[in-house]
This record gives C-alpha cells, sequence and structure tokens, in this order.
C-alpha cells in the first residue's frame, strides 16, 4: 500500500491564531510510521534557549519569522537568524539560541528520535535505589534531556523548573 501525501498544517496560520504569549511548541509532527520529527517553535522577544546540545541527531532549524541569534560554544561567532534562514545544527554541537526584539519562530525537522523503552530495573545495591531522574523531563514535550541539570529542553526550548 503507498501512503498519501497530505497537507498537515500551514504554519502562517498557526502562528497567526497563537496567542500573544505562547511559546514553544505549538505544533508537532505526530503521524504513525513517520520516519522524521518536526516542531513549530516560537519564543517571545527576548526569550532565550540556554546552552544545550543534542547527543544523537543532527538538526535543520528554518526561520520563519521574527529573528534571533544562534551562539555556538566555545566563543564562536554568533550566527544571525532572519526569515527563511536554514541553519544545519550538526549533533553534538553545543548551542544557545536568543530571541530578538519581534520574537522567533522557527521549524525544527530531524530524523525521528527513537522512543523510549523501558529498560530492565538497576539492582539496588547498598545503601539504596537508583536516583529518580524525572527532574531531567522536559514538562512540556516529555523529553528526557541527557544532561545531569538541565535549564533548557533540547527539543523544544522549555525551561526547566527550578530545583
Amino acid at each position: 500500500m503507498n501512503a498519501t501525501p497530505e497537507v498537515l498544517a500551514v504554519l502562517d496560520d498557526l502562528l497567526a491564531t497563537a496567542a500573544p504569549d505562547d511559546r514553544g511548541a505549538l505544533w508537532q509532527l505526530d503521524r504513525q510510521g513517520r520516519e522524521l520529527d518536526a516542531n513549530l517553535v516560537r519564543l517571545p522577544p527576548g526569550a532565550e534557549v540556554g546552552e544545550h546540545q543534542e547527543d544523537v541527531l543532527d538538526v535543520f532549524l528554518v526561520v520563519l519569522s521574527g529573528s534571533g541569534r544562534l551562539t555556538p560554544a566555545g566563543g564562536g561567532a554568533p550566527l544571525s537568524l532572519t526569515p527563511t534562514t536554514i541553519t544545519w545544527l550538526p549533533r553534538t554541537s553545543r548551542r544557545s539560541l536568543a530571541a530578538g526584539p519581534e520574537g522567533l519562530a522557527y521549524l525544527t525537522v530531524h530524523r525521528r528520535r527513537p522512543g523510549l523503552t523501558i529498560k530492565p530495573a538497576v539492582p539496588a545495591q547498598e545503601g539504596g535505589e537508583a536516583p529518580c531522574s524525572l527532574d531531567r523531563v522536559c514538562p512540556e514535550c516529555g523529553r528526557m534531556s541527557q544532561e545531569p541539570a538541565p535549564k533548557y529542553c533540547g527539543e523544544c526550548g522549555e525551561r526547566f523548573p527550578e530545583r
């Protein structure tokens, strides 16, 4: 059986109907059997996504509206983000993101992330049970951060609660 192409969203319409204070993922690709993931993300004016990295996947970031800057870790020159800019974020690259005065809306596209799996429990060692990792799960999109004390989600940009 052949799959049928379909229009999933009109991004301009999604951005136009979003509430002014909506931030984070406004839309996510959700079709079963897909090999890609995509997210429409909006940051309000002046908002930032702190330094983070994606360890497994390369990501395309396509700016739809607004402006901002992407700053590579280690003192690299900031990259200007304006509408129609496509930026490649290679896996393991560390970077931060800041929205300009009119905010920033962008689409991320990457290979589908493997689903979370339930692994056998680690046997408790003398001294107690294994530590809980719930503080590393993004409250917005449910992604588990690889960082031990994340400040921002590497997937949707949502800020983690203060510890």
